[in-house]
């Protein structure tokens, strides 16, 4: 990995750990579907304008069955899910949970990809899992209330991370990168259409709500999934969701800097367990063994 891509990876940290806080504000006025299909509207225009600028819109040729797919799993599914959780749980949280999108991105890469599963990487998955029940147990009441289902949504999001990540190696690698994050939100937009136009909300949103979905679809989605995508095929789909590492530190500044939000010893316990988890699994860190071999990554680049 080059100075570059960590770098970019920092960046989509900030990035991504702002969405929360954005989507916190926004989704309460919009509603989830509404806001999700303009934040992916915005972004499937940034990046098409973008594309044909650098005389790549080529690239989208025959893709299409492959793009929906992505669009629908690193889109359209998990932003509706994450903007519903935000109606019951703090933007720090979210982060956090989010977090865990590389354990589930490992267990299909073991599942679908074949990929080996040694002893760190499931040391490292049952640690990852740990943490994410240390900071829900005292959410969850079991009765289908709003905090529950928001802790279930937002491990849906992680799981349908998980599987976009994989998928985009395996049926997107000859795609280049800006076509494939241009033709999933195009994608995305046109999925989520028929369901926005059902829920659009009946009250006119804020300004300031209006700013947050404009800073979604920009920034937090154009933007970075342009770099997101390149990284991908640069470094591979296991390094790149690495960047999960980096939101929920920014998600719980800038809940606590912008919305006042609390940061519980538990959450940063449960944050600190999902990192290590996470570390473990995918191979970033290693538990040295007796033979003295070395774990890997989710999945080969």
């Amino acid at each position: 990995m080059t100075h570059r891509d960590r770098l970019e990876l920092l960046l989509l940290g900030v990035i991504w750990g702002a969405s929360f806080l954005f989507m916190r504000i926004a989704t309460p006025e919009f509603g989830a579907i509404a806001l999700v299909e303009i934040r992916v509207a915005i972004a499937a225009v940034f990046l098409t304008a973008m594309l044909a600028w650098r005389g790549g819109m080529g690239g989208l040729r025959g893709a299409a069955g492959p793009l929906t797919v992505v669009g629908l799993l690193s889109s359209a599914l998990p932003f509706v899910l994450l903007a519903y959780a935000m109606l019951f749980i703090t933007a720090g949280t979210g982060a956090v949970i989010n977090a865990s999108a590389p354990l589930f991105g490992a267990l299909v890469a073991y599942a679908w990809l074949k990929d080996k599963l040694t002893v760190p990487r499931i040391i490292g998955l049952a640690v990852g899992f740990g943490g994410v029940l240390v900071l829900a147990w005292d959410k969850i009441a079991f009765n289908g209330g709003g905090a529950t289902l928001a802790i279930l949504a937002g491990l849906g999001a992680s799981l349908s991370y998980g599987i976009s990540v994989n998928y985009t190696k395996k049926k997107l690698a000859r795609v280049p990168p800006l076509a494939a994050a241009t033709g999933s939100q195009i994608a995305a937009t046109l999925l989520l259409l028929p369901l926005a136009v059902a829920n659009w909300p009946s009250a006119a949103p804020s300004f300031k709500s209006w700013l947050c979905v404009l800073a979604l679809g920009l920034l937090c989605t154009g933007v970075a999934y342009g770099i997101f995508f390149r990284l991908i095929a640069r470094i591979g789909p296991a390094k790149a969701i690495s960047v999960t590492y980096l939101p929920p530190a920014f998600g719980m500044l800038w809940g606590l800097i912008f919305l006042d939000e609390a940061i519980t010893a538990g959450m940063l316990i449960a944050c600190a367990v999902i990192l290590l988890g996470t570390a473990l699994a995918t191979g970033s860190v290693a538990i040295p063994l007796r033979s003295g071999s070395r774990s890997e990554g989710v999945s080969r680049a």
